[in-house]
């Protein structure tokens, strides 16, 4: 059995709602194990046997009438992140924010992506993950032009951001 964690895309945003509770009972109902939710934006961690993604997609929509992509990774694939240390650079601070950009698949070759100044920086670029930091603005938010970052992926590109605070906490 391998553990998995879920990061569900646009979950509890606008009306798609979810509720945490009905995501670990439809989890349990599809056979999976040791099942716990993380917060309320779609994170979810499990046991399986073989990678559960195309079977939670799809009970996801049967269930609430849309879709969500789930970008999963293993519990090795988050302690490997974790231990890696992407954010050496840059350790908490009140002055920013650092997130983790999963994708679903890795980067094409020769990809370049950048931040911009005084909004946001490109911390690393690891396969499959980006790391950014946002900036603290006067206004008080966290680089907000990190809701544009996007677009420097290829058209089609699945990903979800989360605070990297949230990596840890998923993997108690």
């Amino acid at each position: 059995m391998t553990t998995w964690i879920a990061f569900l895309r646009a979950v509890n945003v606008g009306k798609r709602k979810m509720p945490m509770a009905e995501l670990k009972a439809l989890c349990e109902e599809l056979g999976y194990g040791e099942v716990k939710t993380f917060l309320a934006s779609g994170n979810v961690r499990f046991t399986a046997k073989a990678d559960p993604k195309a079977k939670l997609e799809a009970a996801i929509e049967r269930r609430w009438g849309w879709v969500s992509e789930a970008i999963m990774r293993s519990q090795a694939d988050l302690e490997a992140m974790l231990a890696s240390d992407p954010f050496a650079a840059y350790p908490e601070s009140e002055g920013y924010h650092r997130y983790v950009m999963m994708l679903d698949k890795p980067l094409p070759a020769g990809t370049t992506l950048t931040g911009l100044a005084g909004d946001y920086d490109v911390a690393r670029v690891d396969g499959k993950d980006i790391f950014l930091v946002g900036y603290r603005q006067p206004d008080g938010r966290h680089g907000p032009g990190l809701d544009k970052f996007d677009r420097q992926l290829e058209k089609g590109t699945v990903a979800t951001t989360r605070n990297w605070n949230t990596i840890p906490k998923v993997l108690s």
